[in-house]
Order: C-alpha cells, then structure tokens, then sequence
C-alpha cells in the first residue's frame, strides 16, 4: 500500500534561539514544503529518491550502518539508524520519492521537515503507532515531534538514550511547529518539555513574504560544533539562574515575568563566564533570551491579537535588533532585507532560522503582496547581484502541519 505526505516547512515569526533554553516562540508552517510519496519494498532498507537528484540512496534498515554518501543522507541515516535502535520491530523497508520546492539552508526547517517525512513513513509502515512499546513513550502529536526532533539532534528522550545525532541541539521547535501547525493560525509554543500554549488565528487581510537571501545557513560540521557548544553554556547559565529563583514559581515563563532582579543576576552571572566563552557574549546572549522571553513574544502576541499592525512591527522589530545586538548571527543581507521590507511598506520583517545567512520573513497587506514582492526581489538583486541565483521570494499563509495525504 503505498502512502503520501506533505512536510511543510516552517517560519519562525518570533522566539529566536529560545527553544533550547525553555522560552517561548510563535511559528506556523508554509504551504511549501516535501511531497513524498513512500511505497513498501522487500528488501530491509530506505530507498530514496528525489526529483533533483539523478541517483537513488539505499539505506540499511541497522542500528550500527555508516552514512552513505549522497544528498540528504547524513539526515536520513541518522533517523533510521536511531529509530531503528529505539524500535528492533522496524523491519518493513520503504521506497521514498521526494519532490521539494523547500530552499535548502535557508532556515525555513529543510532537513527538519526531511527528517519528519522519512520517520513518519516508517513509523506508518511498520505500524509502531498501533504497539504499546510507541504508545507508551509517545502518547500524542507534541511528543511526537519532540522525538522526532531527538532522532536529528541526537538527544536522549524519556526511556530512550542518546547518540551522535545529526541537527544542532535545540528545543524541537522545528519539529513542533512542523508536526502541529494549524491552517490559518500561528501557534505559540513553550520548550522543555514542548507545548501548545496556544493558536492565534493570523488575519486574512494580510500575508507573509519569504525571501531567501542567499547566503548558506549551514548547522553541520563545525557550524554544528560551535552552536551545540553555546547553548550548553546557555543551558548551564539557566541552570544556575533556575537554582536561585525558579523554586519559588511553577514555570520559566513564571519566574521571568515576576522576577524583578533577573536581569542584574544575568549580568552578573555572565560577566563571571563559563570556561572557553567570553562573559559579554554570553552576557548578550542572555540578554536577548530575557528580552525575548519576557517582553517581545507576549507582547507582540497581544498586539496580532488586536490587529495592531503597527505594535506588532514594533516589537518583531525589536526582536531582530536583539538577534543583531545579542545574538550576533545576523549578516549584510539579512539586515538589507528586513530594512527594505519595512522601506516598501511591510508592516513587520524580521530575518529566522540559525542565523548567519538565511531567510528573512515580512508580513504585507494581502492586494499588495504581488507588487511588493518584485520591489523586494528588484532591490535586493541591485544590492546584492551576486546572490541572483540562489535568491528567491515567494508569498504564504499560515499553512497545515505534517499530513498524510492520500492512501490507496
């Protein structure tokens, strides 16, 4: 029997680099993304295909494998080889034809929403979700993406220990906004564990305009290496906060809002360092998760609430000055885009994703979007010609989540 899926990727409207730390962040998936279509073989393996690539990929159905070489593998094995670890029954293999209109490393989640479709197909196939051993540890959707969010990352979830991974550490915010997005809304979601805070209805007179700068956002190699290191340093600084203050409140959310000298605990705190990083980044990194947490999500949250377009740009505003300022993974053209956005009459912009390169996200008035995707794309290529290859933009809602789209 064979199956079908779409994977849409996902926006990061607001929320940057708080997952892993247990903040707050407001999502929704786009209405692009995989389209795959997975078909039982005989044979033990996961064969991929895809539409742009010229030769298939045979993956073994082993917990002990090497990678294999080719486009997307490095994904691919390590959710196989750990799903396969967590689950001895997975024995059923599959054929896999992909077709993507996702730009990769871009920050729009690619190899999340890989990642998601390659696990769920497996998972249909093998009909884990019918057998206690899943039921057990993965009750409903949010510990559905949370796990799954663990095959990539590499990260130890509840009964089931952890190994290399692949994704940089994080919260599962990718995974999250990719497996529970709702059509028409942006969902608000907490970390550590995840879980839906809330869906806000996103409003009809007004659109979402991505544009892909350009500039590769990588998350493996050694880009991975130094991300996972900062967000442990991030975590152990939490950690420390958490051990003067969060006794006396139920959440992080809690103890951030009421806390009124969390702020000079930051600072000091990060002045002091942790081994290997300097305290004024650490210092700024904590300061945009402070400011993030506390002020910009609820805030701008309230305001899109109110159709308050003008509140809400001011604080999607301020969250990408802090991802500038404390963060420091910004670029030229990712700082040109959301300029030029607001320039030609965006009410909101803001660059997501991991940063350094990437997308950039804008939110236009519905009749204006066509025109003010081409005054977009026609000054950014002024500025920036050599990214005309690789630059692209494109209009979206808030879109579904991960589905199933047709069984035959």
């Amino acid at each position: 029997m064979s199956r079908r899926y779409f994977v849409p990727g996902r926006i990061e409207l607001l929320g940057k680099h708080v997952d892993y730390a247990g903040g707050t962040s407001l999502t929704c998936a786009t209405h692009r993304g995989l389209a795959l279509t997975a078909e039982p073989i005989s044979d033990p393996i996961v064969r991929l295909r895809s539409a742009t690539r010229p030769h298939c990929i045979d993956i073994p159905l082993r917990s002990q494998s090497p990678p294999v070489p080719g486009h997307g593998s490095i994904y691919a094995h390590a959710v196989i080889k750990r799903l396969v670890r967590d689950f001895p029954t997975i024995t059923r293999g599959i054929d896999i034809d992909l077709h993507s209109d996702l730009p990769e490393s871009a920050g729009l989640s690619s190899s999340s929403a890989l990642t998601i479709a390659i696990a769920t197909a497996l998972v249909d196939e093998n009909k884990l979700a019918l057998r206690d051993e899943w039921k057990s540890q993965i009750p409903d959707l949010v510990a559905k993406a949370e796990y799954f969010a663990a095959l990539e990352t590499g990260a130890p979830y509840r009964v089931f220990q952890g190994d290399d991974g692949v994704g940089v550490a994080g919260g599962a915010q990718d995974h999250v906004a990719i497996c529970c997005a709702k059509a028409g809304h942006v969902g608000l979601y907490s970390y550590l564990p995840a879980r839906v805070r809330d869906y806000i209805p996103w409003p009809d007179s007004h659109v979402l305009v991505v544009a892909n700068s350009g500039v590769v956002a990588t998350k493996t190699g050694n880009a991975r290496e130094v991300y996972n290191r900062t967000t442990g340093a991030i975590r152990a600084l939490l950690a420390r906060w958490n051990a003067v203050y969060r006794h006396a409140h139920t959440s992080l959310q809690e103890a951030l809002t009421s806390c009124t000298t969390a702020s000079e605990w930051f600072h000091a705190q990060a002045k002091a360092g942790l081994p290997g990083y300097p305290g004024a980044y650490l210092q700024g990194r904590f300061e945009q998760f402070l400011d993030e947490t506390r002020w910009v999500v609820p805030q701008a949250v309230d305001a899109l609430r109110r159709q308050d377009w003008d509140g809400f740009g001011r604080w999607v505003a301020r969250s990408h000055a802090l991802a500038e300022i404390g963060l420091c993974n910004q670029v030229t053209e990712t700082n040109s885009l959301v300029k030029m956005a607001i320039d030609h009459g965006a009410v909101a912009a803001s660059a997501f994703g991991a940063g350094f390169g990437g997308a950039v996200w804008s939110a236009v008035t519905a009749p204006a979007a066509p025109a003010f995707v081409e005054r977009w794309r026609t000054t950014y290529l002024a500025s920036f010609p050599q990214h005309q290859r690789q630059a692209e933009f494109f209009i979206t809602r808030p879109a579904a989540g991960a589905h199933a789209v047709l069984t035959e």
